[in-house]
Order: structure tokens, then C-alpha cells, then sequence
């Protein structure tokens, strides 16, 4: 099996140009749906790591050259372009997704207790119904339900013009690498740290560098203001940060249908 991920405002329409047998427009969000391209079967689904509007294709992985080549030819006219894992990694935290061993940590390859993380922590508390009859963890759950958890995974947006003051008192011109980071850096209030921010990227999209933090509950509410560490020549400082809502990117269009 191979898989192609089709994302971007452009994907529907390319899709619809160079599919047969299927309704891309009617194609609702995470629904799947039988196709062919290029004379060959595939699957396509309407997910993906981004927070744009995408597609995925799923073939036999002897095809997938094939597909691969049927999609760039007929996506020059959309502005078509490959990317890799290191792009990925930026547009998935621009739509809030985390990522395991980065943002949290499984309770299977947890050292200590702290490291664990509870679905109400990570924003899945929907998926939890403590109604059902008895599994493993649910007395845990219900506890925390009861008593509340004591952090959350929440949104930041780091003030711009902080980091460019930084750079300027020392003679520098504030460059952010393309890259996102995955290093762990300190998250304070009033001096004293209350989180740590995991996954952290200007986005190109948004023109703004944002990141995805563990913090205290008490301080996870949108609009609640914080300072983020960062590191400039060498040297530590400590930025203002804002708690927002996540996804950071969500057009109207990634969900819609059709697709607009």
C-alpha cells in the first residue's frame, strides 16, 4: 500500500480534473471514496496533516510512481509542488495536530508519572465516554473528570516584535529557520514557569510564529498572556506569548462541501 497526500486550496480542483468515477465535490470531510486515475483504482480520502483543505490517495505501493506522475503532470496548471516531512511538520501545527514523543508522550514509553498524558490533557475528552461498562483506566478518568486535570495542550502566539527588539539591541536581523523546532523551551508567568512549549514554527501562512505548549490548566484559557523562552546568540530571553484557540489555520473550505 502507498499513500499520496493532495493538500492545499487548489486540491479539489485538480482532483476533479483528473478523476474518473468519482465525486470529488460531493466527498465529505474524513469520508473516503473508490476512484480512478490514470486508468488505475485508488482509494481517496478527504483527510490530512495540514489545516487546509486536502486529500489523500491510497494504491498498491507498484503504482504509486504512476499516480505520482499523473498528478504532476496535470498540476502544473494548479501551482503543483512536492514537499517533504520538514514542511509537513509546519502545517501540522499550524492546524493544532499533535505529535507523539514531540507534544505528548505515551504512558507506554512514559519514565515517570508526570510524562503520562490523559485525553482530557490532550483535548480528546469528546471521545471519552465514561458510560460504558468497565475498561482499563476508566476509574482514572472519572476521577479526573470529577477533579479536573491539572494541564492542558494549548495554542501560543509569540510577539513578533519582542524577538525583532531582541535581535536589534545586538545587532542582528531576526531570521526563523524554515524548519520547525521540536526542542522543549520554558513557558512562564510572573517569572515562574508554568509549561513548556513542544513544537514551535513561524508559519508562512499565518505571517506569525506560533507554538503548540503543555501548560498549567489554570493558564490555558484563550486571551490568557504568558512569555516563551527563546534563545538568541547564545544567550536566553523570555518573550510575551498569547494562549489562543487551536487550529491556528482552519478555512471554511477544509471541511466544507463541496469544497469551496
Amino acid at each position: 500500500m502507498a499513500a499520496l497526500a493532495l493538500q492545499g486550496p487548489t486540491s479539489a480542483q485538480l482532483l476533479k480534473s483528473i478523476v474518473d468515477n468519482a465525486d470529488i465535490a460531493g466527498l465529505k470531510y474524513f469520508r473516503v471514496t473508490h476512484a480512478t486515475i490514470a486508468g488505475m483504482q485508488v482509494d481517496i480520502s478527504r483527510t490530512g496533516y495540514t489545516g487546509d483543505l486536502g486529500y489523500e490517495i491510497w494504491m498498491p505501493w507498484h503504482e504509486g510512481p504512476k499516480i505520482w506522475d499523473a498528478l504532476m503532470a496535470k498540476g502544473r496548471a494548479f501551482d503543483l509542488h512536492p514537499a517533504g516531512m520538514l514542511a509537513l511538520d509546519v502545517t501540522r501545527i499550524e492546524a493544532g495536530l499533535l505529535l507523539i514523543d514531540i507534544d505528548y508522550n505515551s504512558s507506554k514509553k512514559a519514565i515517570v508519572e508526570r510524562q503520562k498524558y490523559s485525553p482530557f490533557e490532550l483535548g480528546l475528552g469528546r471521545l471519552v465516554h465514561l458510560d460504558k461498562e468497565r475498561f482499563v483506566g476508566r476509574d482514572a478518568l472519572i476521577n479526573e473528570q470529577t477533579y479536573g486535570h491539572p494541564r492542558e495542550i494549548a495554542g501560543l502566539e509569540i510577539d513578533w516584535n519582542a524577538i525583532e527588539r531582541i535581535h536589534d539591541e545586538i545587532g542582528l536581523a531576526p531570521i526563523m529557520p524554515a524548519a520547525a523546532s521540536r526542542v522543549a523551551v520554558p513557558v512562564y508567568k510572573n517569572g515562574t514557569q508554568v509549561g513548556k512549549a513542544t513544537s514551535t514554527t513561524w508559519s508562512p501562512t499565518l505571517k506569525k510564529l506560533i507554538a503548540l505548549a503543555t501548560v498549567k490548566r489554570d493558564f490555558a484559557k484563550p486571551g490568557t498572556h504568558l512569555e516563551m523562552e527563546i534563545t538568541v546568540d547564545a544567550v536566553r530571553h523570555r518573550v510575551p506569548a498569547r494562549v489562543v484557540k487551536t487550529p491556528f489555520l482552519n478555512p471554511k473550505r477544509k471541511t466544507a462541501t463541496p469544497p469551496v
